[in-house]
């Protein structure tokens, strides 16, 4: 990749000239006080002063992407490539809890009760620190509901309850500076605390005016952060890409770039103020937009030398897998690079339900980086952190003298691989419709979410003929039917793609089978590169990345970026399929986990191109579900329903457990259609900028419908509105019928 090392001395300065930075693809960085853009030849790039050499006028920089004309300085986002390190922080108090690196990664959840009402508040409040969290938010959206703060905390410290708590406002200052008399935190959204709501429009702005715009944000900010320092209170900078101002994104667009300089506004205002106990969040329903705007930050943040923590989450996950899912790809990524210092899981479920599946995702993050998982030392050149450009692998195609269509044994949105036993072979039509193959009479044929091969550990005998016609049946649709070499040498399978080791290639006993024959290649990714060079004169259909779970030390993420790298240094584009095998009695819930940040924190990178969950305990459908939920939370294959689901809160207008659960049972059969179910409008119709249809609380009783971020109907009453929505989606040419029962 082309650098080079530039002059800070050019003509045309311009302090707004602020363009989207990437990442260094080098651990080392240059701590720097002065940051500046400027524009040369047309080329927006970053010019950095060296703090450790004053006379220094010049730094190394790098496109920012492939064939990118601009030019960006080589950072970091986390402290180790080829490890799981905490990045260090400085320490914020939130009441008598700590947040950083020097201290566990806290969990926390967020209230669903009317805030006026104190009586249930609190006792949800109580059923939470039960459960074990660390932090409480309450939403705070009125005067009524400030001075109903007061009563809450009294009621709580008379029942002996510390747990801290935190306000969530949006639009209202002067609350927020009310409820921070007697809250330990305020959580304050960017995009609307001194904005107004986004109307989604394209502003023009002088150097005057936009200047104007930050003086306007400082007036009315100023107060608060006074007022935190005089209590001792903590802050949360807390960006929403769905609920960013049109300032911001008529300047920097609906970005990662756009959610990180709205948070650091405010934060040069805490600066400017000498108040730093605050932390900073980059929340996202899409997680890979999420995980961008994290490492942005920090990125960022290792530029200007600051060491805030990270409040990670991922908004509008959902209810059930889906949202533990999508929250395991966002925050467990993250934290398998040492980032985030404490996180919530947002589920449309009971807030005390989140905290368990947030204390298994804290937990897995607190054992990587205490472990310090990896591998060994390696230089990254081809992975893109910032910009999502996904590497996919050469799909399988068809050679002269095949018996049979190898080409969907893959898929090229991303695959599903699943484990078959022979006892499963033995009643074929179960087994067809477990694959999520569609029967006529009796024959399979594939669909939409069909799983694309199988790996069958041991054949059947060859006088088993109804097995063996079970098999080639799903051979002819071309599913691909993998078997390990010892299997297929003994009681060879027709057509079979076969399963080698590393070894088994270097010995030469693949030789032993036909030409022909498609290879599956296992490895572990932390093998020698020595080891690693018989890749180079191998015809693999695919490869399996799969490290064993019992490896302590090693680290599944850190071990397949550093195969990725070996792949791409040596021009090898085999598709990779990440291959988890998880042990004996595994809780669902760590095994959605695990495969979502295993697996997830590379397919956000673009990293792969398929997924193989084994679990010898676990339900069939149950491992076919996560696998494609996985692929769809990843943004790679689409198969159902798309659904951004707020988790509730007190602003919540409706029951959005028992409408999620109606809407969802009407419209899951969907794919490729987005639906936002949100409790009410706070942050905006942005909030949904992920979803193509919007169903959202409106008033007591009252559904208002949206296209995009358009409202098309206003004030539907309740009752109706399901099927309103319906209509909504057949309008617009994305409904289709259910498909009949078989």
């Amino acid at each position: 990749m082309a650098t080079g090392a530039v002059p800070a001395s050019f003509t045309g300065l311009k302090s707004r000239d602020h363009q989207g930075i990437s990442f260094a693809k080098s651990s080392d960085f240059v701590r720097v006080s002065d940051l500046q853009r400027v524009k040369f030849r047309r080329t927006k790039i970053a010019v950095i002063r060296n703090s450790t050499n004053p006379g220094s006028d010049t730094v190394e920089l790098e496109p920012a992407s492939d064939g990118s004309p601009l030019l960006v300085p080589r950072q970091k986002y986390c402290e180790s490539i080829h490890k799981t390190i905490r990045r260090k922080t400085s320490t914020v108090m939130v009441g008598n809890v700590a947040l950083g690196s020097e201290h566990p990664i806290r969990i926390q959840t967020m209230t669903t009760t009317d805030t006026k009402d104190v009586a249930a508040t609190v006792e949800q409040v109580m059923r939470i620190a039960d459960q074990g969290a660390d932090i409480v938010r309450i939403t705070v959206q009125g005067k009524k509901e400030a001075d109903a703060c007061f009563e809450i905390k009294n009621s709580l410290v008379q029942k002996n309850y510390n747990i801290p708590l935190v306000a969530d406002i949006h639009f209202a200052p002067a609350v927020a500076l009310r409820v921070a008399e007697c809250f330990d935190k305020i959580r304050v959204n960017p995009g609307n605390f001194a904005d107004r709501r986004a109307q989604f429009e394209t502003l023009e702005y002088t150097e005057e005016d936009y200047q104007k715009e930050l003086e306007h944000i400082e007036k009315v900010f100023t107060p608060l952060v006074e007022k935190c320092k005089k209590y001792g209170r903590a802050m949360r900078i807390g960006t929403n890409h769905g609920s960013l101002s049109d300032r911001i994104m008529s300047y920097y667009g609906d970005s990662p770039r756009g959610m990180v300089e709205s948070a650091f506004e405010y934060a040069r205002i805490c600066r400017k103020l000498d108040f730093h106990n605050f932390v900073f969040s980059m929340k996202a329903s899409n997680p890979v937009v999420m995980v961008q705007a994290y490492r942005l930050l920090v990125a960022e943040m290792n530029v200007l030398g600051w060491d805030y923590p990270l409040h990670l989450g991922v908004t509008e996950a959902g209810e059930g897998e889906d949202g533990r899912m999508k929250s395991a790809i966002g925050i467990g990524t993250l934290l398998m690079d040492g980032l985030g210092d404490t996180i919530r899981v947002s589920l449309t479920e009971p807030p005390e339900e989140e905290i368990d599946p947030c204390r298994r995702l804290a937990n897995l993050g607190m054992r990587a980086a205490e472990l310090q998982k990896g591998v060994a030392p390696f230089e990254e050149k081809n992975r893109r952190y910032f910009d999502f450009q996904r590497r996919s692998g050469q799909l399988p195609f068809q050679k002269e003298g095949d018996e049979v269509d190898y080409r969907g044994v893959l898929h090229r949105d991303g695959s599903v691989l699943m484990s078959v036993s022979l006892d499963q072979l033995k009643a074929p039509e179960l087994l067809y419709k477990s694959l999520a193959a569609k029967l006529i009479v009796g024959m399979p044929f594939k669909d939409l979410a069909t799983v694309d091969s199988i790996l069958l550990r041991e054949l059947p005998p060859e006088d088993d003929k109804d097995a063996r016609l079970a098999l080639k049946r799903l051979i002819d649709i071309s599913m691909g039917v993998i078997t390990p070499l010892s299997e297929q040498l003994t009681k060879p399978l027709p057509n079979a793609l076969v399963m080698v080791t590393l070894k088994e290639l270097s010995t030469g006993a693949h030789k032993l089978l036909p030409e022909g024959t498609r290879l599956v290649v296992s490895v572990h990714g932390d093998e020698p590169e020595d080891e690693l060079e018989i890749l180079k004169s191998t015809d693999a259909t695919m490869i399996l990345h799969d490290l064993p779970y019992t490896e302590e030390k090693t680290s599944r993420v850190h071990a397949a970026r550093r195969l990725f790298e070996y792949l791409a240094e040596n021009s090898l584009n085999f598709p990779v399929i990440h291959h988890i095998q998880f042990p004996k009695d595994t809780h669902r819930d760590d095994l959605v986990i695990g495969a979502g940040t295993n697996a997830g924190a590379l397919l956000v990178d673009g990293l792969g191109d398929g997924i193989l969950l084994e679990a010898p305990d676990q339900d069939f459908e149950f491992l076919r579900n996560t696998s494609f939920n996985l692929l769809q939370g990843c943004r790679m294959r689409n198969t159902k329903t798309e659904y951004v689901s707020c988790p509730s809160c007190g602003r919540t207008l409706f029951d959005l457990q028992e409408i999620s659960a109606q809407i969802r049972e009407k419209t899951s059969h969907l794919p490729g259609v987005s639906i936002a179910i949100m409790g009410c409008i706070v942050n905006g119709p942005g909030e949904m900028a992920d979803a193509d249809f919007g169903y959202v609380g409106g008033a007591p009783g009252k559904i208002d419908l949206y296209v995009g971020k358009t409202v098309v109907k206003r004030a539907i009453d309740m009752e109706h509105a399901t099927e309103a929505l319906i209509q909504l989606i057949k309008d617009h040419g994305r409904w289709v019928d259910p498909p009949a029962e078989e």
